[in-house]
């Protein structure tokens, strides 16, 4: 036989130091791109060498990609109108949406007039420099990862949100990135920043359409600040398309008795690479995360989370739940940190995930870290398949196999949309176990 041969190493994308966009005339814009893109250049690119991407791996992706001109959306497929309707309540108080080579917002006279900031980066470094200045890349910085780097250099918009001590936004604000375009790379910023005992809903989403063939990348950078006696709840949607190579990095900070309720869903993407830090800073802090996944086909979802306890008297709550189908890979990597000093912590980690198919496999690693003597920190891990008994049972009641199995799948997702406020973002979670199940 042969010496079998080994597929070279990613070598890297053809972006350089011209892409980096000046921003119209804002220095604060300019120098955080410039001071990432040099991070960007020092940083080496990601292999299996490295714990963090073990199981993920990037050597197929394609490193010549394009940035979206100006206008370029009006050639690509429109964002479909599904993804702009209300969610979490009848209708939105603003709404962002980012376009490859464009902006189209609005938001609600009445929130505005309560010194809330919600509009895209360019128009708060002109409009806003302090406020974008004091919270720009201080929850996310460039040198925490090479793709935190690449995004925060070259994306040429985003979003900012900022609402003022004490100001409780009744109605939700929206944004949508839309991915659409294969060859094109999208790189975006969502940026928000509640000050002390301010309270938001917010709902998020990546996407872009199918069965483009060819490629697309899409880099991602979320920073969340909840300050003292803030209350944040946020929804994040990832529905991008099959051919997406997705690599997105998110924190939030919080501070003293703040409060993150934290709703994730991930059903697209062809390739995701996902870090999500919840750093608890403040004594009495608490957050929340509840996150659904469902791969098919080749997808490839691998998520990162931390829970950082950093003070005294904080609590975490994570549940991950995620099915697969076809040849998918799901990888989900946790762990619990606490900080010395930071005593009567509450920390709660498990991934529950149901195996479909024979080829498909789910990598779940929960971890411990724990620096201090007076906590109370429980994970656990669970990989399984359908029980054909409950199947059974539900055929010989005369529900047809594929009926029976989807509500089988419904069961085991029970308890995370149970987590779940929103009726419409639960709804959106059961159209896509149907969607993934195939109608039957």
């Amino acid at each position: 036989m042969g010496k079998r041969t080994r597929r070279p190493e990613f070598e890297g994308f053809n972006f350089t130091r011209a892409m980096v966009a000046a921003g119209d005339g804002s220095r604060v814009l300019a120098d955080y791109r410039a001071r990432a893109w040099e991070v960007f250049e020092s940083l080496p690119y990601p292999t299996a060498k490295d714990e963090a991407w073990r199981r993920t791996d990037i050597r197929a992706l394609n490193g010549d990609f394009e940035l979206p001109v100006l206008g370029a959306y009006e050639d690509l497929p429109a964002i479909p109108e599904r993804l702009l309707m209300p969610l979490v309540n009848d209708r939105h108080g603003g709404q962002i949406v980012l376009l490859p080579g464009g902006v189209k917002k609005d938001l609600n006279p009445e929130i505005a007039e309560l010194g809330v900031i919600f509009t895209d980066l360019e128009t708060s470094a002109q409009q806003y420099p302090k406020e974008l200045g004091r919270a720009l890349c201080q929850i996310v910085e460039p040198e925490d990862g090479k793709f935190a780097a690449l995004s925060s250099s070259l994306s040429r918009d985003g979003v900012f949100v900022f609402v003022p001590k004490g100001v409780k936004v009744a109605q939700p604000l929206h944004s949508v990135v839309w991915a659409a375009g294969a060859g094109l790379a999208h790189f975006s910023r969502l940026l928000i920043w509640l000050e002390e005992g301010a309270s938001l809903t917010y709902v998020h989403e990546a996407a872009s359409p199918n069965g483009l063939g060819g490629q697309t990348l899409h880099g991602g950078v979320v920073e969340i600040y909840v300050g003292a006696g803030a209350d944040l709840r946020f929804v994040e949607l990832q529905s991008l398309g099959d051919n997406v190579w997705n690599f997105t990095h998110e924190r939030a900070r919080l501070e003293r008795d703040g409060n993150l309720d934290w709703i994730f869903g991930a059903i697209g993407s062809r390739l995701t690479k996902n870090f999500s830090d919840l750093d608890l800073v403040g004594q009495g802090a608490t957050g929340r995360m509840s996150g659904f996944y469902f791969t098919d086909g080749a997808q490839h979802l691998d998520h990162d989370t931390q829970q950082n306890h950093l003070a005294p008297h904080t609590t975490s709550d994570l549940l991950f739940k995620g099915a697969l189908k076809g040849r998918s890979r799901s990888v989900w990597q946790g762990m619990i940190y606490v900080a010395p000093g930071a005593q009567r912590t509450d920390g709660y980690q498990a991934n529950r995930n149901l195996v479909l198919s024979d080829q498909a496999r789910a990598d779940s690693i929960p971890g411990l870290e724990i620096l201090a003597d007076d906590v109370r920190c429980t994970h656990g891990a669970t990989v399984g398949k359908i029980d054909p008994d409950l199947v059974f049972y539900l055929r010989s009641r005369g529900l047809p196999a594929g009926q029976a199995e989807r509500l089988v799948v419904d069961g085991f997702f029970e308890p995370i949309m149970q987590r779940i406020p929103f009726e419409g973002v639960r709804e959106r979670f059961h159209q896509a176990i149907q969607e993934k199940m195939g109608a039957r």
